[in-house]
């Protein structure tokens, strides 16, 4: 079985890894991660209301998105958080291990990325490696490149915030 390490060495990606204790909100790693390089981000685990369409969205940690104006920009009617159950069957994690990295597990690419432009333009992004006890730094390169050695191409759009 190939890791997830594995995965980003045979693909020329060398992301520094930082570790800490578990984190949980995004309040707690920016806090732990303050030295840490890249832009700290958030990611939401989605479905649409009937639960067909499953989404990835990774948006800077210290955005509160508008999920009724994100849903009709995105095409999918009644955008909500996915449950932990869909978590575990489409990306195999736990809640509070979520981010880019986790579409490694996703080889069907059943999972649609969704990127907001500024983590798209970031020169380098923070990332849980598929636990929340450590921080990987990606850079602008290594993100795209990885995108593609997953079979994800990622909606790239000014996700909308609550006021």
């Amino acid at each position: 079985m190939t890791t997830l390490d594995n995965f980003l060495q045979q693909h020329g990606i060398d992301s520094p890894c930082w570790t800490h204790p578990p984190v949980f909100t995004c309040e707690e790693a920016d806090r732990l991660t303050a030295e840490v390089p890249g832009l700290p981000t958030k990611n939401l685990f989605l479905c649409d209301g009937k639960g067909r369409q499953h989404l990835l969205l990774v948006v800077p940690s210290d955005y509160q998105v508008d999920l009724k104006a994100l849903s009709p920009l995105l095409g999918v009617s009644g955008l909500r958080l996915a449950s932990a159950e869909r978590l575990q069957r489409y990306l195999q994690l736990q809640p509070g291990s979520v981010s880019l990295l986790a579409l490694w597990q996703d080889a069907s690419q059943q999972v649609r990325c969704v990127l907001d432009q500024t983590v798209w333009d970031a020169s380098a992004v923070q990332a849980h490696p598929l636990v929340n006890t450590a921080t990987r730094v990606l850079s602008q390169r290594d993100v795209r490149h990885f995108l593609q050695a997953t079979g994800h191409t990622p909606d790239i759009l000014d996700v909308p915030r609550r006021a």
